[in-house]
């Protein structure tokens, strides 16, 4: 264990105490590049760091009653199901192809939440009466990629409760880390019957990064809405272009088409920006 993982682990924690999401995306690549550690296992592993540190850092929002407790337990509840399924399914999924897929999802997803809603800028009470099918399906389906590709599912589930929910980001962001520690455990127990967890190097990693999550939900509550929103979707696409990068093959990088959808993801997110700012600029009569 080097001083290099150490210090890569405490900014696991950091991301999902500030931005509720944000530290599988760090800790499978940390353990696969850093540790050495193979694809399969690092999934497993980064889902039980990612789980315990979660629950750590629940605790500072749930104190600053940033957590809407019925629509977590419930959106977590089915998310589970497919966090279970879709553990399993991994042990018959190439290393190769979970890191590509993973990669993949994260501009998409980055893209989502720079165009965010302005409807979540205004606190307001937990909303009530949604479709329990709605619920289900989106839970279902945000816990099946976080089993399938070792992630506690934060890039996906906070968007689902800002966006698709209509949670305020501060509260999706404390919600989601309920969601992301229940999504992390069932997905650990389906890939556990095939694969072998270093537990010396988890419990190092998760200490220093229950240490960072814990600095991090205190910080949470004093960055503006919009400035976390936007955080959360620029630090998405980075960590996406980074771990795409390491698995395309060196020739892939002259290519145009390669250029191309990087140039347009990028692209996307720029214009989701300078559109978010030209709806918040003030007009003059």
């Amino acid at each position: 264990m080097t001083v290099l993982v150490v210090a890569a682990s405490l900014l696991i924690g950091v991301s999902l105490g500030v931005l509720g999401g944000g530290g599988s995306i760090l800790t499978v690549p940390i353990l696969v590049f850093l540790a050495g550690q193979d694809t399969k296992a690092a999934i497993a592993t980064s889902l039980f760091v990612v789980g315990v540190t979660s629950l750590a850092a629940l605790l500072p929002h749930a104190r600053a009653r940033r957590i809407r407790w019925r629509t977590g337990l419930l959106f977590g509840a089915f998310s589970m199901l497919g966090a279970y399924g879709g553990g399993r399914l991994a042990e018959h999924t190439p290393g190769t192809v979970l890191l590509v897929a993973f990669a993949l999802m994260m501009p998409a997803t980055a893209v989502a939440m720079l165009r965010g809603r302005r409807r979540q800028e205004r606190e307001g009470p937990e909303p009530g009466g949604r479709p329990l099918a709605g619920i289900a399906a989106k839970g279902v389906a945000v816990g099946a990629v976080t089993g399938l590709v070792g992630s506690g599912g934060g890039f996906l589930v906070v968007p689902a409760l800002a966006i698709l929910g209509g949670l305020p980001m501060g509260a999706a962001v404390g919600t989601s880390l309920l969601v992301i520690a229940m999504n992390s455990f069932a997905g650990l127990a389906g890939h556990l019957s095939g694969v072998s967890v270093d537990w010396a190097l988890a419990l190092t990693v998760t200490a220093a990064a229950v240490v960072g999550s814990v600095a991090g939900a205190r910080l949470a509550g004093r960055i503006p809405q919009e400035t976390l929103r936007t955080a959360f979707g620029w630090f998405v696409v980075v960590m996406g272009v980074f771990v795409l990068a390491q698995q395309l093959p060196h020739g892939a990088w002259a290519h145009p088409a390669t250029w191309a959808v990087l140039g347009t993801g990028v692209g996307s997110g720029l214009t989701a920006v300078l559109a978010s700012r030209v709806r918040r600029a003030p007009r003059h009569p």
